[in-house]
């Protein structure tokens, strides 16, 4: 849509499906749903921050929740509302397809088969 502002890319699961399956993958790694890697290394992170000093926990807390809040925004403003009648993205390519596709098989790859990263 060659454009940064939320409020004129909303709308986009109708116009680019397929486009809007790999945002909600993104968005869910980026929420460290249960099997992805992200959540081991959060559960770390505020384990040891407990652990390191007890006050941290609540600075830890409230970025994690600002982080899954804002993760959820933005994929629910761009993708669940009725499209703006002058945006009409371009056809979605094969590359960013292919790209898109690249980033997330190693992480489907980690997750399948963790002991992949200790080699």
């Amino acid at each position: 849509t060659h454009t940064r502002t939320l409020l004129l890319t909303r709308g986009l699961q109708m116009l680019m499906p397929l486009m809007t399956t790999w945002w909600l993958l993104a968005s869910l790694t980026n929420l460290a749903m249960p099997p992805t890697p992200n959540l081991l290394g959060e559960l770390l992170i505020i384990s040891s921050t407990f652990n390191w000093s007890t006050t941290t926990i609540i600075l830890t807390g409230t970025t994690t929740l600002l982080t899954a809040t804002y993760s959820l925004y933005v994929y629910i403003t761009t993708q669940h509302h009725t499209p703006p009648a002058n945006i009409t993205p371009p056809p979605s390519q094969t590359r960013e397809h292919l790209l898109l596709s690249l980033h997330l098989l190693p992480l489907a790859l980690l997750i399948l088969n963790p002991k992949v990263a200790l080699i």
